[in-house]
């Protein structure tokens, strides 16, 4: 048997502060390392290209506004981290999200000029919605890199 007293095993717990104050920076550092890590392997996954990718293949970039915008942040409240791509409203709506699950997405069909009183107006958009097979980029890539996380841990708290 161990000969601990009260006060001894008290400081063993994680819940004082002394080891919460080192936890919660090392744990923001390594998770944006590992927000970095999946961000750039989505990135790489979108080809830039004109054809057209097949369903169950991450998209290709025509614009490259998904694989710009794909982005990570570190949630304080959850002390977690957050990746995936903006939705980039009046260009791409949820094509993001589109692309990851499938399902309906908004397209852009043409922009047409309504004489003068719809020059002050601005241009009339005309939209249609279209279904768009999945064609996943950042699950694939959390997939990837979520076996490194572990041991992106070890040795981070001393």
């Amino acid at each position: 048997m161990l000969g601990f007293g009260i006060n001894e095993a008290k400081g063993l717990f994680f819940d004082r502060k002394a080891v919460q104050d080192k936890v919660d920076p090392a744990a923001r550092k390594v998770l944006g390392k590992f927000g970095a890590f999946v961000r750039q392997r989505a990135r790489t996954s979108i080809r830039k290209r004109k054809a057209v990718s097949e369903p169950g293949q991450p998209p290709s970039s025509h614009l490259g506004l998904v694989r710009q915008w794909i982005l990570f942040a570190f949630d304080k409240v959850r002390k977690s981290v957050v990746i995936g791509a903006a939705r980039l409203r009046g260009k791409i709506g949820n094509a993001p999200e589109a692309l990851e699950r499938g399902g309906p997405s908004q397209t852009l069909v043409r922009l047409q000029h309504r004489g003068l009183r719809g020059f002050l107006q601005g241009m009339l958009r005309q939209t249609r919605t279209t279904n768009v097979r999945a064609r996943p980029y950042m699950q694939p890539a959390f997939d990837a890199e979520i076996g490194k996380l572990p041991g992106m841990f070890q040795d981070t708290v001393k």
